[in-house]
């Protein structure tokens, strides 16, 4: 290879490090920061970006091509750093060495950086990008010829998160791991995304960027949004949201099965608008970080509008306190208070008053909220934090979790991009609760009502799931709580196609539930391949999760086996890039992310091509009213949507059971992630409904009874 093809690897290695970076909710994370390194100093300039995502089936497949130039008259070694995203893994990330494209493999991270090394002492051109900590990914590659120019793709997943039906794309542009960089790009900037949804989509916005975007509707299920600038600041988030016309309570099946190997499923249970919201009080403390890390990307000041626009959708039955923390504990009220004027007038001057400063000790704040428990009513701990904490404190803070009162859950909001999602999701996770990530361009008073709403809705709690038949290997292993508009999705392998039975067994509100429904489980279905990698990307993040709760790294060749074979960036295994197919083989390393990516492409392709169909006959419908009259027969085949396969449903399982209500089970391959859309799941919202009123009477003559 010449030394003029070097920055090709080197910079499409970078990219392929954006690709980790993805969506919240739920959010896609990915632009990262591309700058010199090693004690030379130098300018790498961003000259084009244009970003492509499609959502389809509740997962967000991003694609990023850019285009950077050495502005430098000498040799430069590019360090590219981005922010770990959340629910985020890398599809691929090519670069074009001498006219062919290269593809990337995940090793163990010691041997990546052997390999790395090797390379580097005789100034060929390997790339590595690895998982530095918890919070940023780094691709080193030299060295970088001058002058050189060089475009580069990358694919990364992100499963979107529905909040009130609410899906939030965020390209979180906005980044802090290295500060007097150059964000600007100096050509084009464009992003497009196309969402298509089996449930109507009912709005389209942009509230980071909304004089920019165009937002077209081409048909009730297919919605897009596009952007193109030049000279773009790629400082801030860009931020879109799209709302589904809300679904009935349901349970969503898609499949991912190629032929002669197990199969994957991703079921998808989500609660409907038929849930009615109480009409009774809860009890809220804010818990807020003031530490000196919330000074940094203005996250004080994000996480201080957050916590007034959740204060101001507070209702008169609720009560609340505030709590700030650094080093020490500093209550509001040392009492919780009625949310009337006079106490939210209050907190808004205690929020302006603080300021980012010293440690962080998030425990002594938790256990004082701990103590506002009333017997008579759930206490919601909302904690507001980056969550840099100290890792001696980690195990102690999950912990203290496990020791909460009954009837306390916590909820954690991750401000900004440098957040610790991973002990944020695992902290709520474990307290019944939520994590959410707040992006400082979104819109946080929908975000404080659709979260308020959220814990106002009855919610499903205790859940269990049984699958019979040849289903192994299900994730997570135990359910977290379903709340209204947060659908909670349940991943697994099977061996053996046809229906199996699902059992889901849950507490509503005081009340057991049970239903047994079957579901179908193909033969074959390439349609889906992504559902593949997000299986084991929370198989990974499930087994991290236990390591950081017992301190030991017991599991690491399990999750170096999978990282291996799915093509996950994790603390133990990182990409490698090398010159071509006979450097992989000198190395003994397989070529399975080629495979992968071959499967990927054909199915993107198929999705690419049925969007095409679906914009060409809205466009079909434009023109002279006249011309159109004079073909009703095409008009009339234009308004069909042969090419959208409906969602269909099992039939309505037996509501006479003394077990309780039942609901239905919409048919493989066609699922939405937002919800079944048979009438017959109403039975199920019904029975919620009920159960949850039941026990809103229950509470009430409890407390008339002891006045």
């Amino acid at each position: 290879m010449t030394r003029r093809s070097l920055p090709r690897l080197a910079l499409a290695v970078a990219l392929a490090a954006a690709a980790a970076v993805s969506f919240v909710a739920a959010p896609v994370r990915a632009s990262g920061l591309l700058i010199a390194d090693g004690g030379f100093g130098g300018v790498l300039e961003i000259k084009q970006h244009d970003v492509k995502v499609v959502v389809n089936n509740g997962i967000a497949v991003t694609e990023v091509e850019q285009v950077f130039v050495n502005k430098e008259n000498r040799v430069v070694e590019a360090l590219y750093t981005f922010p770990v995203p959340k629910g985020a893994s890398v599809a691929n990330f090519s670069m074009w060495i001498n006219g062919r494209e290269m593809i990337g493999e995940v090793v163990e991270k010691a041997r990546a950086r052997q390999i790395y090394e090797s390379y580097k002492q005789t100034k060929r051109d390997p790339g590595l990008l690895e998982q530095v900590d918890y919070k940023r990914f780094e691709m080193r590659i030299f060295p970088i010829p001058a002058g050189a120019e060089q475009r580069v793709r990358v694919t990364y997943y992100q499963e979107l998160d529905f909040d009130d039906d609410w899906a939030t794309y965020v390209y979180p542009l906005a980044t802090v791991t290295h500060k007097g960089v150059n964000s600007a790009v100096q050509g084009k900037f464009a992003l497009t995304l196309d969402a298509k949804s089996e449930i109507p989509i009912v709005k389209l916005e942009s509230p980071s960027h909304a004089n920019d975007f165009v937002l077209v509707k081409h048909s009730p299920q297919y919605h897009q949004a596009s952007l193109e600038l030049q000279g773009g600041d790629l400082s801030r988030d860009l931020v879109i949201a799209f709302k589904t016309e809300r679904p009935r309570t349901g349970l969503d099946v898609i499949a991912s099965r190629q032929n002669g190997e197990d199969g994957y499923f991703q079921l998808t249970l989500t609660a409907g608008q038929e849930l009615a919201e109480l009409d009774r009080g809860m009890d809220y403390v804010f818990v807020l970080d003031i530490s000196g890390s919330m000074a940094r990307d203005g996250k004080l000041q994000l996480s201080r509008n957050c916590a007034a626009a959740f204060v101001k959708e507070l209702s008169p039955e609720d009560r609340f306190e505030m709590i700030t923390f650094n080093v020490a504990s500093t209550p509001l009220f040392s009492r919780l208070t009625p949310a009337n004027d006079e106490a939210r007038t209050k907190a808004t001057a205690f929020l302006d008053g603080q300021a980012a400063r010293g440690g962080t000790i998030l425990r002594p704040a938790l256990t004082t909220a701990y103590r506002y428990q009333d017997t008579d009513r759930t206490l919601n701990v909302v904690v507001l934090s980056d969550g840099m904490t100290e890792p001696a404190e980690h195990q102690e803070l999950l912990s203290l979790i496990k020791q909460r009162p009954s009837g306390v859950r916590v909820f954690c909001i991750g401000m900004g991009n440098e957040v610790n999602r991973p002990l944020l999701e695992q902290m709520a996770e474990d307290a019944g609760g939520l994590a959410a990530f707040i992006s400082q361009e979104d819109n946080f008073e929908r975000q404080a009502q659709a979260f308020r709403r959220k814990l106002m809705r009855p919610a499903m709690s205790n859940m269990r799931l049984s699958i019979a038949g040849s289903v192994y290997d299900v994730e997570p292993e135990t359910l977290p709580n379903l709340y209204h508009g947060s659908p909670v999705r349940v991943y697994g392998r099977y061996r053996t196609a046809g229906d199996v039975a699902v059992t889901l067994r849950s507490d509503i509100q005081g009340q057991a539930f049970e239903q047994t429904v079957k579901v179908p489980l193909p033969e074959t279905e390439a349609g889906n391949p992504e559902i593949e990698r997000m299986w084991a990307l929370h198989r990974v993040d499930r087994l991290l999760g236990d390591e950081r709760r017992d301190g030991a790294n017991r599991h690491k060749d399990e999750i170096v086996r999978l990282c291996e074979g799915y093509s996950i960036v994790s603390p133990y295994a990182s990409f490698i890039v090398l010159e071509n197919d006979n450097e992989y083989k000198r190395w003994s390393i397989e070529r399975r992310n080629v495979t992968r990516v071959q499967r990927d492409r054909a199915a993107q392709q198929a999705v690419r091509s049925q969007l095409e169909r679906l914009r060409e006959q809205a466009v079909a419908q434009l023109g002279p009213a006249d011309a159109l009259d004079k073909k009703p027969a095409e008009v009339a085949r234009t308004n069909a949507t042969p090419n959208v396969t409906p969602t269909a449903s099992a039939p309505a399982a037996d509501t006479s059971s003394p077990r309780g209500p039942s609901f239905s089970v919409p048919s493989s391959g066609g699922g939405h992630g937002g919800g079944a859309l048979d009438p017959v799941t109403a039975a199920i919202a019904l029975g919620l409904a009920g159960s949850a009123l039941a026990a809103a009477r229950r509470g009430r003559r409890t407390r008339q009874g002891g006045r």
